[in-house]
């Protein structure tokens, strides 16, 4: 935002942007003419807070207040045990890993954390973790202590950077923030030339000296140029100290409220994401592992949006497909006013005058909102059609009847109450589970009352190397023109996934088919775009001529594939799978590492231990157990290739390393 004493127009040239005013100068021209800009960042945590004190107030009449001091150990118990989904700033899995080897346990750190998560200073990482848990501190130059020993001889914040060229070089507090800016920027020229700067100094023509250097301080040249790297790198994406501890403060709250009130903080998430398909499923298997079942939507106990019901959330009615808020904000107003429908026929009698179609009480079916009442959703999708027409006809005949004498009975009274009315259903067997999975999906978006894959989810992670919910973080980095326009967290989510992720990496990916979409080719060759959705979102794959005729059997939707292919990531496109294989996903045998420990020394059983540990992390494809004599031990999972495997060999012995297959 430019702020000025007068119209913005007396001072620089305007046009129309998205229906929005807009200055015709870019941001670094009108810091140059002196305006003021401001920057204000718009958050929807702060929604999600603030819906969550207030169903906390409607369900417990509790007034949420957070402690001052922001010390509760209860809360860094998330961050501790990697438990943070949801909490601002530390969702993405490099967040997590790096709160669990940290153990945060006070504001400092979580200020630290989001500073330090960053391309830039994230190197730093184990130099602080290491500080923070020994207390032994390094420093590039003694002169630093007094700057950094706060954050265990780590640059962390901008502040810093300016204290370090105020007190080693002798800078001015103005000239200090001329050189955090050119870093921030990246401005190459302004840097080479303030190193020479901040090392020997500046004299004027007189010789006078204007900036001492850190050489004139008493500090030798290659430390100063060694200090002056570690700024320029780190300055590229560091925090201010005050923006990382507001981060920090809302982290707080927002762990805080998933902490004491975990149903109402995640209804509210949910609420935030309405409409985010790539988000809502994520989160909802999130319910599941704080065990919090999600409740399908009901007409009489659901409300507009995600509520929270005895302690589970309740699927909001606006959420469903087709039926629009001015319908059901009709619905819950009857409901409200006249108490709960007592029969899907009661219903239909109450909103007949209302703004609810057909198509609308289809959706309102397939959702499973009816389900409360006696006939089955297949009776009802076959009756519902009839049972309104007989309802709008006897109302229509009512109303005419109001101007005749001959169509009111014996006693005066209209001959069309609605009490009168008989309605036939036309009785169906239920659908299958199938069917009313699929039926839930098309209006809700998600597989609700279970997933189809849910019963395969230990033996998908098996199987595969990547995830949906991978691709969605890959692909955060092409919500925008650049990276200053990136969120913290899509920043973080697009870092990892490019440090995992490469384009062309040959991957494998399993799901459920829900599209096939054939094309050919300007050379008539056939090719195929096929949809396939897993536990966590939608993802496209492409399938090329061979492939698609190799798999074209398996090519069904609602049919659960693998598939084996490679990436293809690019600039402002969706990250898809190329497939070079598609086949029927099948249970595989389970395959473990053996290692036998009987005979080893303690060094060299810590040294296995420290590569199980290294080798650990989200795309672990096999199981370890160790032999001690008699006793078997679960060792957890790792990531396994054959060279790791020659890792373990070398470590303990050929002899000592085997596979084996379990059930």
């Amino acid at each position: 935002m430019v702020i000025t004493k007068e119209p913005v127009d007396n001072y620089v040239p305007l046009y129309v942007r998205d229906g929005q005013n807009a200055t015709q100068y870019v941001m670094t021209t009108l810091e140059e003419l002196g305006l003021l800009k401001m920057d204000f960042l718009g958050l929807r945590t702060l929604t999600v807070i603030k819906d969550t004190k207030e169903m906390v107030k409607k369900d417990f009449n509790i007034d949420v207040e957070f402690d001052k001091d922001m010390n509760d150990p209860k809360v860094y118990k998330l961050w501790q045990e990697g438990k943070t989904c949801g909490v601002f700033q530390f969702e993405s899995q490099g967040m997590k890993n790096f709160m669990q080897e940290l153990k945060p346990d006070c504001l400092e750190d979580l200020i630290a954390g989001v500073s330090l998560y960053r391309p830039g200073p994230m190197d730093q990482i184990p130099r602080y973790v290491k500080g923070k848990q020994t207390g032994e501190y390094e420093y590039t130059h003694p002169s630093l202590e007094p700057i950094l020993n706060v954050t265990y001889g780590c640059m962390v914040y901008q502040e810093q950077v300016m204290q370090i060229v105020r007190d080693l070089a002798g800078y001015s507090l103005g000239r200090a923030d001329l050189v955090r800016r050119a870093m921030g920027k990246k401005k190459l020229d302004v840097m080479a030339k303030e190193r020479e700067v901040f090392i020997h100094g500046q004299v004027d023509e007189q010789g006078n000296v204007i900036v001492p250097g850190c050489v004139r301080n008493g500090i030798d040249e290659v430390s100063s140029n060694k200090i002056f790297d570690e700024m320029a790198e780190f300055a590229k994406y560091a925090f201010n100290k005050s923006h990382a501890a507001c981060y920090a403060v809302v982290s707080y709250q927002t762990a805080y409220l998933k902490a004491y009130y975990p149903s109402e903080f995640m209804a509210a998430m949910l609420n935030s994401y309405l409409g985010n398909l790539d988000k809502v499923p994520v989160y909802i298997d999130e319910c599941k592992s704080l065990h919090i079942d999600i409740l399908k939507p009901g007409i009489n106990s659901s409300e507009l949006k995600f509520t929270v019901d005895h302690g589970n959330i309740r699927f909001g009615l606006g959420s469903i497909k087709n039926v629009g808020v001015a319908p059901i904000e009709a619905i819950i107003a009857e409901r409200n006013e006249n108490g709960n429908f007592k029969s899907f026929t009661d219903f239909c009698e109450r909103i007949a005058d209302k703004a609810v179609n057909k198509k609308c009480i289809e959706s309102l079916i397939k959702a499973g909102a009816f389900d409360e009442f006696e006939q089955t959703r297949s009776t009802l999708l076959a009756s519902f059609e009839t049972i309104i027409d007989t309802i709008q006809s006897a109302k229509k005949k009512g109303l005419e009847g109001q101007f005749s004498m001959f169509d009111l009975g014996a006693n005066g009274d209209d001959d069309t109450d609605m009490n009168d009315i008989k309605y036939t259903f036309i009785e169906k067997e239920e659908f299958t589970e199938k069917e009313l999975l699929s039926q839930e999906k098309e209006m809700l978006g998600i597989y609700l009352s279970g997933h189809p894959l849910e019963k395969l989810r230990e033996e998908i992670e098996r199987q595969t190397t990547i995830s949906t919910k991978d691709l969605m973080a890959i692909d955060s980095k092409m919500n925008s023109e650049n990276e200053e326009n990136l969120s913290e967290i899509e920043l973080r989510e697009q870092y990892e996934s490019n440090v995992k992720f490469k384009d062309g990496q040959e991957v494998k990916l399993a799901g459920i088919i829900t599209s096939v979409k054939k094309k050919y080719t300007k050379n008539n060759r056939i090719m195929a775009f096929v949809g396939i959705e897993d536990l966590y979102g939608p993802a496209e794959v492409i399938t090329f001529e061979n492939a698609y005729l190799a798999a074209k059997d398996s090519l069904i939707e609602e049919n659960i594939v693998l598939v084996k292919g490679r990436l293809s990531i690019r600039d402002e496109e969706k990250t898809t799978v190329i497939a070079n294989e598609i086949t029927d996903f099948g249970v595989q045998k389970r395959k473990v590492l053996n290692i036998n420990i009987t005979n080893l020394d303690e060094p060299t059983k810590k040294k296995l231990r420290g590569a199980i540990k290294y080798f650990t992390g989200e795309m672990n494809n096999i199981a370890v157990e160790a032999q001690d004599g008699e006793k078997q031990l679960k060792c957890g999972g790792i990531y396994l290739t054959d060279k790791i495997l020659e890792v373990f060999e070398d470590i303990v012995g050929k002899q000592n390393v085997s596979m084996k297959n379990v059930d």
